[in-house]
């Protein structure tokens, strides 16, 4: 049996980034449960070719806004990660039905601008990584169970067998998937998993569609890469090319999960080839490559709670129990229990720092 002072639970950025944390104060005793095979969470981004790790397009999240998200803004700047703006020069693009044609419109240019990472956001992942010692992470280990002992530590139980024991437990992965995948014993109070239970996971009910071209070729009509479509089967799309790099658009679908399930993976690509020609125009109708991400079907992140979109940006719950035998020692940490943002990347930097905080206050 693994022994080790803190337990994390979940190698998405906010798990990594409390064992930065950690490691940046000189604390080992640590280890990292990752249920997945590779690390990131409902961070990922795709490679061109593997010999292309600059253009890498995100299947997850792709921005950030330094502008008033501070913490994770300084983060990217010490790690000495590139940045660059959001493509949005020129008109969009808006579907309203199948009786009309697209019509072009003023496109709209966020202030501060959203940003995006060189290398995708699995740059900000593997940066972080590299500050912590391999040795500490462990994947393929889906945590079942979490009891306490006698003496107050935690026995984790993974999908596996495999057993480890902590003194803490940072939990960094959705409330609602901690509420209804984890077994704790003794129970957690039933209001706090009530309210973990009822928050609904960021990006957990959504599919993301990555079309690659050799070139941005829709700047040369003087636009933006956006599109709003009331038709689908993707709602929203926009710009996905590097500088200087490949073109590349990608959209969120507008579909539910159920609707995508039935359709399936191959015809979902043939209506999103359509979509783009309709929109973009016959370039757009070969890409050289694509890529769907559900990430309804990804049993890490979406439970059958988050098939269908949250009509609204839920707030965080509370993070640790008021009172009882898991106060001291069970601390949610994920991006959801981010105060300010929850659920965005900034919310899994501020739940981090909160969390590893607490633990080493104590």
């Amino acid at each position: 049996m693994n022994t080790s002072r803190i337990a994390i639970v979940g190698a998405g950025l906010a798990g990594l980034y409390a064992a930065f944390l950690l490691e940046q104060r000189g604390i080992t005793d640590y280890v990292v449960l990752e249920a997945r095979e590779r690390v990131g969470g409902r961070i990922a981004s795709l490679l061109p070719d593997e010999t292309n790790t600059v253009e890498a397009f995100d299947l997850g999240p792709s921005w950030y806004w330094p502008g008033f998200q501070h913490a994770l803004g300084a983060l990217v700047e010490s790690l000495g990660l590139t940045s660059f703006a959001q493509y949005e020069t020129g008109d969009m693009i808006v579907e309203r039905s199948h009786q009309t044609p697209p019509v072009r419109m003023q496109g709209f240019v966020n202030q501060p601008p959203s940003m995006r990472l060189q290398g995708g956001m699995q740059a900000l992942i593997d940066a972080l990584r590299q500050h912590i010692g391999s040795a500490r992470i462990y994947t393929g280990q889906a945590v079942q169970s979490m009891s306490l002992t006698s003496s107050g530590s935690v026995d984790l139980v993974c999908a596996g067998g495999q057993r480890y024991t902590a003194q803490h437990v940072l939990l960094a992965v959705p409330p609602r998937l901690a509420a209804q995948v984890v077994t704790f014993s003794p129970s957690l109070p039933e209001r706090l998993t009530q309210q973990w239970a009822s928050t609904a996971t960021w990006m957990a009910p959504h599919a993301k569609y990555v079309a690659l071209y050799p070139t941005p070729f829709w700047r040369e009509e003087h636009l933006s890469g956006e599109a709003r479509s009331l038709m689908g089967p993707l709602g929203e799309i926009h710009d996905a090319s590097h500088p200087d790099g490949h073109g590349a658009l990608f959209g969120f679908f507008s579909l539910p999960a159920n609707a995508r399930a039935q359709l399936g993976d191959k015809a979902l690509r043939e209506h999103c080839r359509a979509q783009l020609t309709r929109l973009f125009g016959p370039q757009a109708s070969s890409p050289k490559g694509e890529v769907i991400r559900d990430w309804a079907q990804e049993p890490f992140t979406a439970t059958d709670a988050d098939q269908m979109p949250s009509e609204h940006h839920g707030m965080a719950p509370p993070a640790r129990a008021e009172d009882g035998d898991w106060q001291p020692c069970l601390i949610g940490i994920g991006s959801e229990w981010g105060e300010q943002y929850a659920g965005y990347l900034a919310g899994a930097i501020e739940a981090a720092e909160r969390g590893v905080a607490e633990v080493l206050a104590q």
